[in-house]
């Protein structure tokens, strides 16, 4: 596959709302965890999480439709706890977002600010 790992999970992600009409049909939803070499990670939640045919939506519905969507050879493996569905550890995950904190004043507790207030 001539796919690097983040850009195959970038578009798994920009794709997955399509995918997951399906499952969320049936009270599921399916969360991206990573990539690797043509891999794909997700696990299924809700109803479809815990459900005996989560290893047939995985392949039927959403390996198949990300197959026509992004590529052929793609392979996605539903991490559902069992040792054959792990997940590697080295897996592509996207840096995390860093959130800029306000600058902002001191924060008081309810005694400070009533000391400020009188006059202590």
């Amino acid at each position: 596959m001539t796919f690097l790992d983040d850009e195959i999970y970038e578009a798994v992600e920009n794709y997955l709302p399509t995918v997951s009409e399906y499952i969320s049909s049936h009270g599921g939803g399916i969360d991206l965890l990573g990539a690797k070499n043509g891999t794909v990670y997700i696990t299924l939640t809700g109803a479809c999480g815990g459900c005996s045919m989560s290893l047939m939506t995985t392949k039927m519905v959403v390996q198949k439709k990300l197959r026509e969507l992004i590529h052929p050879e793609l392979i996605i493996v539903n991490v559902d706890g069992t040792p054959e569905n792990m997940m590697p550890e080295d897996v592509y995950v996207p840096p995390e977002e860093e959130i800029e904190e306000e600058e902002s004043a001191p924060k008081n507790g309810m005694i400070e600010n009533l000391k400020h207030i009188i006059g202590l």
